[in-house]
């Protein structure tokens, strides 16, 4: 059985989290969507890790900003969606739906996740129970549609619900605080986003994290995750898009 994943998160850009993810058996390290670089360097030397690789879930420059001066710095590889190759530019490993990545001895699967970006993948270890899901679904949230239709979020929403409720989720954006607001003006009756959004507040008051979250806090209380059909889903998306709450 090997070790537990050290998941390390660390803030970039201005709302922005990279993710370091260490397998302290093999001592094999990889980052998760750098926005830039120093900062994730930094994190590793602190620890007394060198990045090996670099995993990248859409082409967005706030994901992959960082890429090119930790390869030179380190001579990591870099994995990221096949379908967005030439966006990224220098991938080492192209993946898509069903492919299998391995740190260590730690396996993730990638999951096709399209809407975002059409080539958007999420990373899943399911025996480590995390899963990397960039900039798809979020804290009380989901990603804006900017490539994509709400029916692709949709089926990407019923992706993530079918997973373990324990299932950790490591997100691209801190957003849970404006995402809430929302979360409360659509459905103004859920108590459970309510007494979620005191534990937000109090977290943000105080300059701390709100990631990750698990599937079954989402479940509970992201009116994305909880639509039920496109449509609604759609409705939601663009109700968010012009909250100004």
């Amino acid at each position: 059985m090997p070790s537990p994943l050290e998941i390390v998160r660390v803030p970039v850009l201005s709302d922005n989290y990279s993710w370091l993810v260490h397998d302290p058996d093999s001592g094999a390290t990889m980052a998760i969507d750098p926005g830039e670089a120093q900062p994730l360097l930094d994190a590793a030397a602190a620890r007394g890790w060198t990045i090996g690789e670099i995993w990248n879930t859409h082409w967005h420059p706030d994901h992959v900003g960082g890429n090119a001066a930790i390869v030179s710095a380190t001579g990591a590889s870099v994995t990221a969606p096949e379908a967005e190759r030439a966006k990224i530019g220098a991938v080492d490993r192209g993946v898509g739906e069903g492919d299998t990545v391995m740190l260590g001895d730690h396996r993730a699967t990638v999951l096709a996740v399209p809407g975002h970006t059409q080539g958007h993948v999420a990373f899943h270890f399911a025996d480590d129970a995390a899963i990397f899901t960039g900039d798809t679904l979020f804290a009380m949230g989901c990603g804006r549609l900017f490539e994509g239709t709400p029916a692709d979020m949709f089926g990407n929403m019923q992706r993530y619900a079918r997973l373990p409720a324990e299932t950790r989720v490591y997100c691209g954006h801190e957003y849970t605080q404006s995402n809430g607001r929302y979360a409360l003006v659509a459905e103004p009756e859920n108590a459970a986003i309510r007494e979620r959004m005191t534990r937000v507040d109090a977290a943000r008051a105080a300059g701390e994290a709100t990631i990750p979250t698990t599937i079954g806090e989402e479940l509970a209380t992201n009116p994305f995750l909880r639509a039920q059909s496109a449509e609604q889903l759609g409705e939601r998306r663009t109700a968010k898009d012009n909250f100004r709450g």
